[in-house]
């Protein structure tokens, strides 16, 4: 057996974890995106195919205080900033969607820091 491509290993893990999560209107999805140098976070109800909230490492907002960070820690400034925002409009359950990502360094801090905003997964 050979070698699978890693973005077509990964979209195969992503469809494999969306087949399972799902996001209600009483339970959002929480879905997380990584590129090489910046990551996003989207609160999404797949009933009404709607983005919530939204947080990434591009806003000005995050921009300043991220800078000169590493990337685990402005993973966690993205998932404090997307956890505040889902509170503020009254959501505080959410199912967490990995993207086909490892739960492990990026992707576990953004999730981390969203749970001790008060964020319930």
């Amino acid at each position: 057996m050979g070698r699978v491509e890693p973005r077509l290993a990964r979209s195969r893990r992503h469809r494999r974890v969306r087949g399972k999560v799902i996001g209600t209107t009483s339970r959002p999805r929480l879905c997380v995106f990584r590129s090489l140098d910046h990551i996003y976070a989207q609160i999404i109800d797949d009933a009404k195919g709607q983005t919530l909230a939204s947080a990434s490492t591009l806003e000005p907002e995050i921009k300043g205080e991220a800078q000169g960070k590493v990337k685990t820690a402005r993973a966690e400034v993205v998932g404090l900033l997307v956890a505040k925002r889902a509170l503020s409009k009254g959501i505080n359950q959410v199912v967490f969607d990995r993207g086909g990502y490892k739960y492990h360094g990026r992707v576990k801090a953004l999730a981390e820091a969203a749970r001790q905003a008060g964020l319930k997964f």
